[in-house]
């Protein structure tokens, strides 16, 4: 690969997001020239995009940044009712078409964090796929589109025969996902001179495909550009903790939570996350990476916080900031915790303690399974003091002065209920 020459592959390269390209020396010279209209497919198949998903929104940030190109976010309101089979096991849930509208609506205010939509030259634009993908005729599509793609060389992609090898289904529906994500490439192209798209590894023989059906259907040349899929320096996948997914949304993860979550980074990672999910200069980076001991702790709280910044704003961030210290550092009870309303009549009853830390309140567990595990391990505690009981529940005695119970998964994973 040859040094790039252009500001945007500079960046990409030094900052550690590129894992594969189809012609690495075509779309540095298409950056060159601010001509890289590029696109990136986000399913909506959940109401928020989670933490996995910022490698490739990073990478629209600064294809808009250096001035190489105008970021397309497509929202695939027609994909998601097919379901990509990339990385799973078995089917995805189909989706109503209301869901779907539901999802799409909840999840694309996060983007304009990141970058900036308008009509300029290198204004984002969003676009939904089922604009074109709900009005295809069946056999037209079989016969302009699907007779370009060979069934030997689909089964030889990994979507496909992952699932295969381990003799777990795959549903013709599933099985015709690559060929929309092929005919959205050209699309694209056709519509709004798109020429890249940008996505995860795992999706390398979907955005092949669609370089390849363009080249039979006469576009322009078109490109790929790939970013590693993530994980720790202990090798767990990046974006899972025990209490689920690291969700964008605030709704769903709470500026605090996202906070803490950075901040629990481990200390291998601290270098790397900084390039990736930060946008601090390169040469601060560098002076943070060198940090050693205990010193790394405060790389750890900068890394946290300027992550933040970008998802939340600024203030949510160093509010967050302030939280922890006054939890962790003074040992106060800081009102800016997330917080979980509870009727006093459910406390007046008594609520089972293992419901108080699961989905339908803290959420600091995924269920109560988890957290009758965590009992018997010593990691759940109540107002500081560690639950022993799993039968144990949570009533009005067990109110602080302030009106709350404080709830705590570990050392850093707060929440207070507070009776109304």
């Amino acid at each position: 690969m040859n040094a790039p020459r252009s500001e945007f592959l500079k960046v990409l390269t030094e900052r550690g997001f590129i894992h594969q390209t189809s012609d690495f020396d075509g779309v540095d010279t298409a950056a060159l020239e601010s001509r890289l209209t590029t696109y990136v497919g986000y399913d909506c198949t959940g109401p928020s995009l989670h933490v996995g998903h910022l490698l490739s929104i990073m990478m629209l940030h600064w294809l808009q940044k250096t001035g190489a190109g105008r970021p397309i976010t497509l929202m695939g309101g027609g994909t998601t009712r097919v379901g990509d089979p990339s990385g799973k096991d078995e089917s995805r849930k189909l989706l109503t078409v209301e869901q779907i509208e539901a999802n799409k609506d909840s999840i694309r205010t996060v983007f304009s964090r990141f970058i900036s939509f308008g009509d300029g030259k290198t204004d984002a634009m969003m676009v939904d796929n089922a604009e074109w993908l709900t009005k295809l005729n069946y056999i037209d599509f079989l016969r302009d589109v699907g007779r370009h793609f060979s069934v030997n060389r689909m089964l030889s992609f990994d979507s496909v025969k992952l699932r295969l090898d381990r003799e777990h289904e795959l549903s013709f529906l599933e099985f015709n996902y690559m060929i929309l994500q092929a005919y959205d490439f050209v699309e694209l192209n056709k519509r709004y001179g798109c020429v890249l798209q940008m996505g995860g590894s795992d999706q390398w023989g979907n955005i092949v495909n669609g370089i390849d059906l363009g080249r039979r259907l006469g576009t322009p040349q078109l490109y790929a550009v790939t970013c590693p899929l993530l994980t720790t320096a202990s090798g767990a996948k990046m974006g899972k903790t025990a209490s689920g997914a690291v969700w964008l949304n605030a709704d769903m993860l709470s500026p605090y939570d996202y906070w803490q979550f950075w901040r629990n980074t481990e200390d291998a990672d601290v270098g790397r996350f900084l390039k990736l999910f930060t946008i601090l200069p390169m040469d601060e980076i560098a002076k943070l990476s060198a940090l050693q001991g205990a010193e790394i702790n405060e790389a750890k709280k900068i890394l946290a916080t300027e992550a933040t910044a970008l998802l939340h704003g600024r203030e949510a961030a160093l509010l967050a900031a302030e939280t922890a210290q006054k939890t962790f550092e003074q040992g106060a009870l800081a009102e800016s915790l997330p917080t979980v309303e509870v009727q006093s009549g459910i406390l007046q009853e008594g609520l089972g303690v293992l419901t108080a830390f699961g989905p339908d309140y803290a959420k600091l567990v995924p269920s109560s399974s988890e957290a009758r595990r965590q009992v018997k391990s010593g990691g759940l505690k109540v107002n500081d003091e560690t639950v022993s009981d799993e039968r144990a529940t949570l009533g009005l005695s067990d109110l602080t002065s302030e009106g709350v119970i404080k709830l705590s998964f570990g050392k850093k994973k707060h929440v207070l209920l507070r009776a109304v």
